[in-house]
């Protein structure tokens, strides 16, 4: 175990910041059929490595990659903001999350984002707040227990499973917290399964493989959703203790049927569990990798919230903390590339953009473009000290109406469990090699992400 005195002594040399593991994109042409084939695995295997150093690039057939902060916010909040989200992404994960706001379009969008955005106001993070900080006690007493090698992507979904478990499908005492989250992780792996049907834009109407393998897993979820919205309508707090009564209450207000509600839990639940424990991950990683760093912020945290659980109110009095997340969105953005449909011929910045064709935003090129930042391959966390950058640069997001609606929410849950379990644990490098981004309905680490965690003497 070590003290906060024995942390003066470096506990482990920094690997060369060049040395940090990043994706591996693709390095020669990609054809149509090739983009198929490699993309249901892992998309990266199909984004050209040149999207790194230029702006923007033709891809194969009628594909677009935009990086020029300029051209994304124009079309994501300017002549192109009314785009639909690609055909693709609907056939990928449309089958999940049915009506809901992720792939609604139009008024039937804006009816739904006015109805939700304010379940995610800053007012009510408190309350979720007190939510997180229970799991945090929980993931640090983990953590310190383990003293040794950990898993820390596994530890991480656990952790946000259990926050989505309390605040979102709280309130069922017939279903175990272990369904819940088994549940949810059939339902993510589901989703992230990406058939070469849909990437080729054949057809709906012809069956995808997943469909006869897994579909159980989406109608199981759904049923235990409906169940638990169903007994907490009969069986309400007098004030909302979570985020289901904010929910519920947003419900009965604007009379939305229960189905489109379950369509709108499920797409907060495929949005939020899985890309906050990415991050997570990745932010551990990246502390192991500098340990002077790590200690900086324990010894922030410490100071700002002592013991007890870590508070909404504290937070602001971690920037040393916020901006080291900033900083692994940046390296390791959860939504690594987004894609939108032109349904109008739009020219922007020069480029011609023809009704039918796919503008694909790889944001893991955008936030490492070498166009747009100074050494974007290095971590620097002072990038993101009272510093602000060109809109359209820096978006893990989203950006325009359509940014996600959860970016403060996710921010706040990544903050509380990363400050829980780094004023209790110190985070090394292990023997184990870190494994590669993969990237498909979100980036994760392509296999277990072993680090040694030691606990500290209390």
């Amino acid at each position: 175990m070590q003290s906060d005195q024995e942390l003066k002594t470096p506990i482990a040399t920094p690997v060369q910041q060049s040395s940090l593991v990043s994706a591996r994109l693709a390095t020669t042409d990609v054809g149509l059929l090739d983009f198929a084939q490699k993309a249901g695995k892992n998309i990266f295997s199909v984004i050209p490595d040149a999207t790194m150093r230029q702006t923007y690039l033709r891809g194969p057939g009628n594909i677009h990659y935009v990086c020029d902060p300029d051209v994304v916010t124009e079309l994501l909040a300017g002549a192109g903001r009314s785009f639909p989200k690609s055909q693709f992404t609907r056939n990928v994960i449309g089958p999940a999350v049915g009506n809901g706001m992720i792939l609604s379009e139009g008024e039937k969008w804006r009816e739904q984002r006015h109805r939700y955005a304010p379940l995610f106001a800053a007012r009510n993070l408190p309350v979720l707040t007190s939510h997180f900080a229970a799991t945090g006690e929980e993931l640090a007493t983990f953590l310190a227990n383990a003293n040794g090698e950990v898993d820390v992507a596994d530890t991480a979904q656990e952790a946000t499973l259990a926050n989505i478990s309390r605040v979102m499908f709280s309130g069922n005492q017939a279903v175990a917290k272990r369904d819940v989250r088994d549940g949810m992780r059939r339902f993510t792996d589901y989703i992230s399964y990406m058939s070469l049907f849909d990437l080729m834009g054949l057809p709906t109407w012809l069956p995808r493989l997943k469909w006869l393998r897994s579909k159980k897993a989406i109608t199981d979820l759904r049923n235990l959703t409906r169940s638990v919205i169903q007994i907490r309508q009969a069986q309400r707090h007098e004030k909302p203790e979570d985020f289901l009564d904010l929910l519920i209450e947003a419900l009965e207000t604007d009379k939305e049927d229960i189905e489109t509600t379950i369509d709108n839990l499920l797409t907060f639940v495929a949005a939020g569990y899985e890309t906050s424990a990415n991050t997570i991950a990745w932010a551990l990683y990246l502390l192991a990798v500098y340990p002077e760093t790590q200690k900086k912020l324990h010894l922030e945290i410490k100071e700002a919230c002592a013991d007890g659980p870590i508070s909404f109110e504290s937070l602001p009095l971690m920037p040393f903390l916020q901006a080291h997340v900033r900083e692994t969105l940046r390296l390791y953005p959860a939504g690594a590339l987004f894609a939108r449909d032109a349904t109008v011929d739009t020219e922007i910045g020069g480029v011609l953009f023809k009704k039918g064709d796919v503008i694909m935003f790889p944001v893991y090129s955008l936030h490492r473009n070498e166009m747009l930042w100074e050494k974007p391959q290095e971590y620097q966390l002072e990038r993101f000290l009272d510093r602000k950058y060109k809109r359209g640069q820096y978006m893990p997001f989203g950006d325009g109406p359509r940014i996600c609606i959860g970016a403060q929410y996710a921010e706040t849950e990544i903050m509380v469990l990363l400050a829980t379990a780094l004023r209790r644990v110190f985070f090394s490098l292990s023997s184990h090699p870190i494994p590669e981004p993969n990237l498909t309905f979100t980036m994760r680490p392509s296999g277990p992400m072993i680090l040694i965690s030691t606990p500290y003497l209390k």
